[in-house]
């Protein structure tokens, strides 16, 4: 399913605009999901995009935003703490709940895994919590000033290099950080929590991922991230991310009403899907199910191919079937067989071999990739077999299609 990525703008605890994307499937919006960053991150970050998207591909949105003082957020880094982090995330299940629904899935990542632990609570639609190389004990962010914590205690506040962005924090926030006990809360959660972690994550190890499920109640689960680094900055491990918290989070969404439609051997039923002007259920005798639909540019919703493109594979699956047969008959060993096909309207006058001279006309580019040890009278005569697949005569030939009405 297709993504389209809105930007949002809602009031975060402190009264400062925070900014934020919603991740969205282009088709039917199953549920929603909150996602909060790493520390000093941003909803930029790459885990963030690509878990968000994994999950909007499968039918959740979700909604990452950046924290107050941070990313393209308003307000000022120095004057926030754990705490008001925590009220932010609040901020945005409110935001959601008011303009599109709320959230029932949290997920963390990092600090923000213990901000979504200690918020889990007051949202009260949430079923389900998963967090990301999340610490057990919010102070653990403390390590990251270095020398700088003492002259943070001495001064009340200090400028600290992080990720090499400097951050003025204050001692507000180290006291802040030291008053929040997790486990208590995490213990009193009454969710579902998945929690995720590298036992290499060398920022924030994995005995935290320990701590926090002994002190969940259940249900609960453990996800190991093999060899992932604590900002998955690995493709296939954010995607592994996405798909594993996506099948947990089915149990969470309302259950998929499939469109009634069944067919006989040899017939194909095509059934409005109902849920938008273009979408339709497909069945393919009674075994295969699929779906159309039209691209988001012409108003569609992306959650299948078009029309044409159903021609296109019909034409495409019929060439490369009878190219190979051919082959196989003659013994010719193919390697590597695809047929890359495109459909478009022309100007009836561009085309030297029609016969047709005004108006447009459609035309259907079909280009064999063949490979493997065939010489070169070879690979023409697959070329000339290739025309004579059924479907392109098909639609060479004379085509009678006679429509009728139910109970006629």
């Amino acid at each position: 399913m297709a993504v389209r990525t809105e930007s949002v703008n809602f009031t975060g605890a402190l009264g400062d605009t925070l900014a934020a994307r919603l991740d969205r499937p282009t088709g039917h919006t199953r549920g929603f999901a909150l996602f909060a960053h790493c520390f000093t991150c941003s909803k930029d970050l790459a885990a963030a995009r690509r878990v968000a998207a994994g999950l909007a591909e499968r039918g959740i949105a979700v909604l990452r935003f950046d924290f107050t003082g941070l990313g393209h957020s308003d307000g000022e880094f120095a004057n926030t703490t754990f705490a008001s982090n925590v009220e932010d995330l609040v901020a945005a299940a409110d935001h959601m709940r008011a303009t599109l629904a709320a959230p029932t899935i949290l997920v963390g990542h990092s600090l923000g895994g213990a901000a979504v632990l200690a918020a889990g609570g007051r949202i009260a639609e949430v079923k389900g919590i998963a967090t990301i190389g999340a610490p057990a004990d919010p102070g653990h962010v403390v390590h990251n000033f270095g020398d700088q914590i003492a002259a943070i205690e001495a001064s009340g506040e200090a400028e600290v290099l992080l990720g090499g962005r400097s951050f003025r924090v204050r001692k507000s926030f180290l006291d802040d950080l030291k008053e929040h006990r997790l486990a208590e809360m995490v213990s009193k959660l009454r969710k579902d929590l998945l929690i995720f972690h590298a036992p290499l994550d060398e920022t924030v190890g994995i005995d935290n991922a320990s701590e926090i499920f002994v002190a969940a109640k259940h249900p609960k689960s453990f996800v190991s991230l093999d060899k992932a680094d604590h900002l998955l900055t690995r493709k296939a491990d954010s995607a592994y991310v996405a798909a594993v918290l996506s099948g947990w989070a089915e149990r969470f969404l309302p259950a998929e009403t499939p469109v009634p439609v069944s067919a006989a051997d040899g017939e194909v039923v095509v059934a409005d899907a109902g849920d938008g002007l273009f979408p339709q259920a497909i069945a393919s005798g009674p075994h295969h199910r699929l779906r159309a639909d039209e691209p988001v540019s012409v108003g569609g919703t992306d959650s299948g191919p078009a029309p044409y493109d159903f021609l296109l594979a019909g034409l495409g699956s019929c060439t490369n079937m009878t190219v190979k047969m051919y082959a196989a008959r003659k013994g010719w060993s193919i390697d590597r067989l695809e047929t890359r096909l495109r459909h478009n309207k022309i100007h009836a006058e561009d085309c030297a071999e029609c016969e047709t001279r005004e108006g447009k006309i459609d035309r259907i580019e079909r280009r064999l990739v063949i490979e493997g040890a065939l010489d070169a009278e070879q690979k023409a005569k697959l070329r000339e077999i290739a025309d004579k697949c059924p479907v392109h005569r098909t639609l060479h030939a004379e085509v009678s299609i006679v429509t009728t009405m139910d109970g006629e």
